[in-house]
């Protein structure tokens, strides 16, 4: 499998032959080159993850996790049948044709949503090619060749996400927060579920309750120390 990928300026992919969160968060906290993206030399799962150098509090950083997964949603997109379709799961799921088909992952240097955080590091895994053990096994999970993405190799769905996610994380910083919100929402999945409100303005979920709305904070993603 080729494995040389193409990234776009101010990203720098970085192959490893293991884990690339774990490599990321090694890279993280020895002060590692903000923008470089951790891949995975992977023929049957996307593994990738990004790290950045916050210059906002966390509850407002953790907002461009949407930079990451409407990357992805342009990318498979671009790829795909017209016939398959992505929405995500509030914080962390993606669903291809409804079933499960990969997960958000995130992690900072702090929990402390009002703090800065020194970095922030963001993940996604998806199964392209369903194995025994992996997703696909269950009726709630596949992969996306059982959707009917067998085209699709790992390399360029990675290399067509770290163009799609760099436009969207351009938008966010030149922007802001709101144009992601707005194209995340028309993806949600569970919007008919009679508790789904909305989003509020930092991303959190809103959901109804028999005592009112609760709001869930997006921090919510993030994997603890």
């Amino acid at each position: 499998m080729n494995t040389a990928i193409e990234f776009p300026p101010l990203l720098t992919g970085v192959a490893v032959p293991g884990d690339p969160w774990a490599a990321a968060l090694v890279s993280a906290r020895k002060d590692g080159d903000p923008g470089s993206v951790f891949y995975a030399v992977d023929e049957t799962t996307m593994r990738v993850a990004l790290l950045l150098a916050p210059e906002q509090a966390l509850e407002r950083a953790i907002g461009v996790s949407f930079a990451v997964t409407l990357g992805f949603n342009d990318a498979l997109g671009a790829l795909a049948p017209p016939e398959v379709a992505l929405h995500f799961e509030w914080p962390d799921k993606l669903r291809i044709n409804g079933a499960v088909c990969g997960q958000l992952l995130a992690k900072a240097s702090t929990t402390d949503p009002k703090a800065e955080p020194d970095w922030l590091v963001l993940g996604l895994n998806v199964p392209v090619v369903a194995t025994n053990d992996a997703p696909g096994a269950t009726p709630d999970e596949t992969s996306l060749h059982a959707e009917g993405c067998g085209d699709i190799l790992v390399p360029d769905l990675i290399e067509a996400w770290g163009g799609h996610m760099m436009n969207w994380l351009h938008i966010y910083l030149t922007e802001g927060f709101e144009p992601l919100h707005r194209d995340w929402l028309t993806k949600v999945h569970g919007r008919d579920d009679g508790t789904f409100i909305g989003l509020d303005e930092l991303g959190g979920l809103l959901q109804k309750r028999d005592d009112g709305t609760q709001i869930r904070p997006l921090t919510e993603l993030l994997e603890q120390p």
